[in-house]
């Protein structure tokens, strides 16, 4: 069983940054592809950022230049800078990780943009 602890989300104006992190317990080994999907109200949960233990990255268009994934393998931890924030940001931003054959979801942080 792989446990995800996220942390990081809240309340920023347009403009501004967030860092979210997820780390998977420490029993995680074997962790392969890890990432980061949202999901706004009345809309289907999407990807932003997906990352491989190669760093091998995958960015969904809507954040390519505005948002940075990147992973810490010996911590098992997982973070998603976010610059230059947007209104159409604002989601609930869930951690995913593999695990073969299996892929574990976080709890969900919020993330609001709003002045």
């Amino acid at each position: 069983q792989v446990q995800l602890v996220e942390s990081g989300g809240g309340l920023v104006q347009p403009g501004g940054s967030l860092r979210l992190s997820c780390a998977a317990s420490l029993s995680a080994s074997g962790i392969q592809d890890m990432g980061w999907y949202r999901q706004a109200p009345g809309k289907q949960r999407e990807l932003v950022a997906r990352i491989t233990p190669g760093n091998s990255i995958t960015y969904a268009g809507s954040v390519k230049g505005r948002f940075t994934i990147s992973r810490d393998n010996a911590k098992n931890t997982v973070y998603l800078q976010m610059n230059n924030l947007k209104p159409e940001d604002t989601a609930v931003y869930y951690c995913n990780v593999i695990r073969p054959p299996y892929g574990y979801w976080g709890q969900g942080t919020q993330v609001t943009v709003s002045s």
